[in-house]
């Protein structure tokens, strides 16, 4: 990819909020690099609360605020996936 192209890359700008405590029940440390990669892409903006007062859905399964969506997955894996479909 040639330096024009990367500095007008059409790709989509992503905030992810978390829950502190969501986090820290539902992320495990094997998946501590792959969430550090992606939060680390130019285009990802990301924010940590801790408390987003949503208690119920955080109790029983991860999840993030992507662009104002709320996204919930079965595990930590699926989360990062569904994240990573606002960017493609």
């Amino acid at each position: 990819m040639n330096v024009i192209q990367k500095l007008f890359s059409k790709k989509k700008k992503v905030k992810v909020e978390f829950c502190q405590r969501n986090l820290e029940q539902f992320l495990p440390e094997e998946n501590f690099a792959d969430y550090n990669e992606f939060m680390s892409r130019k285009n990802v903006e990301h924010k940590e609360f801790e408390c987003q007062s949503r208690c119920k859905e955080c109790r029983v399964s991860p999840y993030a605020m992507v662009n104002g969506d709320f996204v919930t997955a079965e595990d930590s894996d699926e989360l990062l996936k569904k994240m990573a479909e606002y960017i493609d």
